[in-house]
């Protein structure tokens, strides 16, 4: 997001460059290396029948939902297949022996959609991965530090409700060993009541297809960004922003002094008491608007790179929820993220805040163009508690759509192609909005006329106004739209969220 006009945050993207982007990034999602420090015990998995080459030994799985398969398989002559049903996940999981204030690495190889590993009851932070689609045996990897009193953690692996089943092979954990314990022979008497993916509610009984979370937002929602400063735009309180927006996003929270702390200063220059400013957003919140706080944008330095920025990002935001009363957090970091400790953060926050929470990406174009990007992936770590992505699709140039073609930014087909991409690989249609300047004066290039947004939103929802390209699949559930800025709506009479706004609203 840009705070002065015309401003171009990078060149445009030659065709021969995207086709190295699927490497690169597949480069950048490789094994998660921690460092481990003087503690680390090398080369010892301390995991019980880590290749399940003794059947079930060692492992629980819910529901009678494992069972040990020959082929196929990563290494050895056994795998661990999982079979989900409608209201059990598959999860498997073995307690190992651990010491407290450790570093240590979890890793295995997994087959089949919506895969997880994660590690639970690690005394700071619980971690998990997952892969949404994986044909052939891929890693999956993470790391964690246990808490100072923690002799014990559980590893696990599941797959999804309703989904079909899935094979994990060859789990390693290493670290420091702690006091061995007797592996369990029997399952429990009852399945564990919350899945390790999920915020602290009832476990869900559908697959991930159904509407992630959002509160009190509407099927089809609207997005907006507020201007917490003046560059020729309309100057707003949140009190005067259309009421066509749904989401209103505060931009930007500004860095502190401490890695990952963020914190919010009103900008003088607009004349907002910071009282009224919190009576605005609280009348917004009554009127069933969602208001949240932006991270980022163009100018935005806030780095999430370990476990200690990635727990005082969470406090931070969690703060400034409980004191301006926003309902979540927007993610706009423009200059790279780091998706293992941005994910962590996401979730430590999602810990504080509950099920209510509203978390809002607004990735450029590029970044979402393979699951495997940093940004990409994050998003799909923090599915289940994500509510929509906002992608840019302006100061893009040119780029592959889903279908391999090339679309040039600023037509119906560049959107649907690139919509396309996000949702097959990996995110909920109700997870998907897309992006644009308000006006000629909101982004450096890649303003459409509003009438361009509908065509684009009725392709992707009914299979009708699009392009050359059609999309294989209609996508009726699509969460909407996003402008930058509601400033410059207002400076060019609100014409992108009456338009624009009406239309979204108005899908069935």
């Amino acid at each position: 997001m840009e705070r002065a006009s015309h401003a171009y945050r990078r060149p445009k993207v030659a065709r021969t460059a995207l086709a190295t982007i699927g490497a690169a990034s597949l480069i950048g999602a490789g094994v998660a290396v921690a460092n481990m420090g003087t503690a680390l015990a090398a080369d010892t998995n301390l995991v019980t029948n880590a290749g399940f080459e003794s059947g079930l030994s060692g492992w629980t799985c819910t529901a009678g939902s494992g069972a040990a398969v020959s082929s196929p398989v990563h290494g050895g002559s056994s795998a661990l297949k999982g079979t989900p049903s409608s209201s059990d996940n598959a999860k498997c999981s073995q307690t190992v022996s651990v010491k407290p204030n450790s570093a240590y690495s979890l890793s295995s190889w997994v087959q089949g959609s919506y895969v997880y590993l994660g590690a639970s009851g690690t005394g700071t932070s619980d971690v998990s991965t997952w892969t949404p689609s994986a044909t052939s045996y891929q890693q999956l990897s993470t790391n964690f530090t246990t808490g100072a009193s923690t002799t014990s953690v559980t590893v696990y692996l599941n797959g999804w409700y309703a989904q079909p089943a899935y094979l994990a092979d060859d789990v390693v954990l290493t670290g420091p060993g702690g006091t061995p314990t007797t592996p369990p022979t029997t399952p429990p008497t009852t399945p564990p009541t919350t899945p390790p993916t999920t915020p602290p509610t009832t476990p869900p009984t559908t697959p991930p297809t159904s509407p992630p979370p959002g509160g009190s937002l509407p099927k089809h929602a609207i997005t907006g960004y507020w201007q917490n400063f003046n560059n020729g735009a309309t100057i707003q309180t949140i009190a005067q922003v259309q009421n066509q927006y749904d989401i209103i996003a505060v931009s930007f929270a500004d860095a502190t002094g401490t890695p990952g702390g963020v914190t919010f200063n009103l900008d003088p220059a607009l004349n907002y008491s910071v009282a009224q400013f919190k009576a605005d957003i609280a009348a917004k919140q009554a009127a069933g608007k969602r208001v949240v706080i932006s991270i980022g944008g163009q100018n935005g330095t806030v780095s999430i790179n370990d476990s200690a920025s990635a727990t005082n990002f969470a406090n931070s935001v969690y703060s400034l929820m409980q004191t301006y009363g926003f309902s979540g957090v927007d993610i706009d970091l423009e200059n790279g993220l780091n998706s293992t400790y941005m994910s962590q953060a996401l979730r430590s926050l999602s810990s504080k805040a509950g099920s209510g929470l509203i978390i809002t990406m607004a990735p450029q174009t590029i970044d979402m163009l393979s699951p495997s990007s940093d940004y990409f992936a994050t998003a799909l770590k923090i599915k289940d508690i994500l509510t929509v992505v906002n992608t840019q699709y302006y100061n893009s140039g040119s780029m592959n759509g889903c279908d391999g073609g090339v679309y040039s930014q600023g037509s119906v087909d560049f959107i649907t192609s690139q919509a396309c991409t996000v949702i097959q690989g990996g995110l909920d249609p109700s997870q998907v909005g897309l992006g644009f300047p308000a006006s000629t004066s909101g982004a450096g290039s890649g303003y459409v006329d509003p009438s361009v947004v509908n065509n684009a939103v009725d392709c992707l929802t009914k299979g009708t106004g699009c392009g050359t390209f059609k999309p294989t699949a209609k996508w009726p559930t699509l969460r909407g739209a996003m402008a930058w800025s509601t400033n410059w709506d207002a400076k060019n009479g609100n014409q992108w969220s009456n338009s624009v706004g009406a239309h979204v609203h108005a899908l069935p």
